[in-house]
């Protein structure tokens, strides 16, 4: 075999995988054929949060006069952000790059594909063997079948080199791509217009991280029409976007971004050649360990749709390597994963939605609140902190808690350690608070806002 281990796909899950294979000492290649760190560090998380921290500042400027800053007239520079945002990502993947380097893993700048179950093709027709190959190819934006001109619209990969921002965006979908950069071009001064299928926007959440994120979008100045979905697009000589709903309707923008959610990047990959089992989603299908039905064959990360989440994709790494080189079978736990949307404020959610234990027809406390922050009190910003904590009756584990506000993104991370460690709402109120903040809410609850038994308010 010419590889101990071949990876495809130079993402942050399968980098981490190469690099940990690599640093035991084992023959190690890695294929990909873009930019080192995948969806998260190139076209993802990384820009998506400088973009955000950039908007934000558009309210920072209003909010500092109620604190008596005098602040001029303040103008923005699209140019200035993007490329400071590419040349932080150029620096990002070349640390990518000079790991792997240090690990002694070969770094083949091509497509790859599986030519069997021990064989890897490169674009440029050579072929190599491996004992064993990783497939961690990531997700790649999903268009919907009979949308006419698909084509015309951007997709979130183009949103971090645009040459100039359009003063109008019609924005397609309602998960948190959507969200995330519906309220970051509102808030650089972009007319945006949101078009969710439904009656939500990220379904997927508890019911009051719903309505917050729909309220945050508004107070950004985005247009949300719910139960509006587009049939085709249309550029118009003069350069306009024409959007044509379902309806009937028409809507005129200088651009339209189809978020309409993300699916396994499997096409070109091969796996017909190993026989790999894809899904009916057209996600890889793995057990716990990661294993697909080949046995030289293993995938991570978004490629096989389980949790679509860059440190999950890394654990998925981590735990892999142990599987295949400590003899120890580490399986990744999927359950109890706090997750930020960066809406502008921004939401945080770990653990189980009121939805979701009432279809279980479980039994359950919520306490549920939402307050006005000390800061907004002088900003004069309508802006509140959103908070609900889930636990099992009596004060017992907490099932799930879900926050927007200021620095939600922050908070949840340290919240998802308590839920995590199964701790009980008797915890939560033994710990004394920190005075004055909007978390301290959460260690000073009293009575529930409502009890659930059985499924049903009682």
């Amino acid at each position: 075999m010419d590889y101990d281990y071949f990876v495809i796909g130079g993402g942050s899950g399968g980098v981490r995988a190469a690099r940990l294979a690599g640093a035991r000492g084992l023959r190690v290649g890695l294929a990909e054929y873009d930019q080192l760190g995948g969806t998260c560090v190139i076209r993802g998380c990384v820009p998506k949060k400088l973009m955000v921290y950039g908007a934000s500042y558009a309210g920072l400027f209003e909010e500092a006069v109620g604190f008596g800053w005098s602040v001029g007239e303040a103008s923005f520079s699209w140019p200035i952000l993007r490329n400071r945002m590419a040349n932080e990502i150029n620096r990002l993947s070349g640390i990518y790059e000079r790991n792997l380097c240090q690990a002694q893993v070969e770094i083949i700048p091509q497509h790859a594909s599986l030519a069997g179950p021990n064989r890897v093709k490169f674009a440029d027709g050579q072929e190599v063997s491996a004992e064993r190959i990783l497939l961690a190819t990531g997700g790649r934006p999903f268009v919907p079948k009979g949308l006419e001109n698909a084509d015309l619209a951007l997709i979130s990969d183009d949103l971090f080199h645009l040459e100039k921002l359009p003063q109008r965006l019609v924005v397609v979908g309602a998960g948190y791509v959507a969200v995330e950069f519906a309220g970051v071009f509102a808030r650089l001064g972009v007319e945006v217009t949101l078009l969710a299928r439904r009656d939500a926007v990220l379904r997927s959440f508890d019911q009051g991280l719903q309505d917050y994120a729909a309220g945050a979008l508004a107070h950004c100045g985005v247009d949300v029409r719910f139960q509006s979905e587009p049939s085709s697009f249309a550029r118009m000589n003069n350069g306009d976007m024409v959007v044509t709903l379902t309806d009937g309707n028409k809507l005129a923008a200088d651009e339209v971004l189809l978020a309409a959610g993300r699916r396994p990047h499997i096409h070109g990959l091969g796996l017909e050649h190993a026989d790999v089992s894809v899904s009916s989603s057209g996600a890889i299908m793995v057990d716990e360990y990661s294993r697909t039905n080949v046995a030289s064959v293993f995938a991570i990360g978004d490629v096989t749709d389980r949790v679509n989440l860059t440190p999950v994709a890394i654990s998925e790494a981590v735990a892999l390597d142990r599987t295949l080189f400590d003899d120890m079978p580490t399986p990744v736990d999927h359950h109890t994963i706090p997750t930020a949307i960066f809406t502008q404020p921004a939401v945080g959610t770990v653990g189980w939605s009121e939805e979701y234990l009432l279809d279980q027809k479980a039994d359950f406390d919520v306490w549920e609140g939402s307050f006005k922050p000390l800061k907004h009190t002088l900003s004069g910003v309508e802006e509140k902190f959103f908070f609900k904590l889930i636990a099992a009756p009596d004060e017992g584990q907490v099932l799930g808690l879900h926050i927007g506000g200021e620095e939600a993104g922050e908070l949840i991370q340290c919240l998802g350690i308590a839920v995590k460690a199964g701790l009980t709402k008797q915890d939560f109120d033994r710990t004394m608070a920190v005075h004055p903040s909007a978390s301290e809410e959460l260690v000073t609850l009293k009575l529930p806002t409502r009890r659930v038994r059985g499924g049903v308010a009682v």
